[in-house]
């Protein structure tokens, strides 16, 4: 109980005196936090179904972290969900390489539903949206950046262009098909996504 712990250091990394950690308990403790989190979100998650579907004892849990939202906040961090490193050829091709894997990403209804539920939960869980904005948001979202600035400075786009405009302009047209839209996104569309935003924001 004396031992110092490291300022910043994430509730699952603050070792306690007893039995080294199992890796195995650690996954299993991680999926099932996530398998619940896209089930009922938060509000509906408890230790008590963790360590149910994990497999293991709630002390197991404990001894990793000190409740709910410390496991929570470890466990958001493991939802990192990558876009592909654009290949640098032409704005339109890496914008739309990305646009596209984030109309697959979110035609995945569990990775929807976290999604969803993270943001209608995060007034009342505000550590866990920061992040979730931090690790898994922000990320995504300069990797778009990235390639908006690289195309001001190849000329391919204007040089007055609003970079988180249209950075917002092309995730929400993405989230907006794909959570309220009445059928799945068609393949094509995340092409005419880019083109229209393009028309825009190139340089003639």
């Amino acid at each position: 109980a004396d031992m110092p712990v490291a300022a910043g250091m994430p509730a699952a990394e603050q070792r306690r005196p007893g039995r080294p950690r199992s890796e195995r308990a650690d996954r299993a403790i991680i999926e099932a936090t996530l398998s619940l989190l896209a089930e009922s979100g938060a509000a509906g998650l408890c230790i008590e179904k963790v360590a149910a579907r994990a497999g293991v004892g709630k002390a197991t849990i404990y001894r990793r972290w000190p409740g709910k939202e410390d496991l929570l906040l470890d466990a958001i961090a493991c939802l990192k969900t990558p876009l592909p490193e654009p290949r640098g050829l032409t704005v339109r091709d890496d914008l739309l390489a990305l646009i596209e894997a984030m109309c697959e990403q979110f035609a995945d209804p569990c990775h929807m539903r976290e999604f969803a539920l993270l943001l209608g939960e995060g007034a009342a869980y505000p550590r866990l949206m920061a992040r979730y904005t931090e690790t898994v948001i922000e990320p995504r979202r300069e990797v778009i950046r990235t390639v908006l600035r690289r195309g001001v400075v190849t000329g391919e786009l204007r040089a007055d262009i609003d970079v988180d405009a249209a950075l917002f302009m092309m995730i929400g047209a993405v989230l907006a098909r794909s959570r309220y839209g009445d059928e799945p996104v068609e393949p094509g569309y995340a092409g005419r996504v880019v083109d229209e935003m393009l028309s825009g924001i190139g340089a003639h």
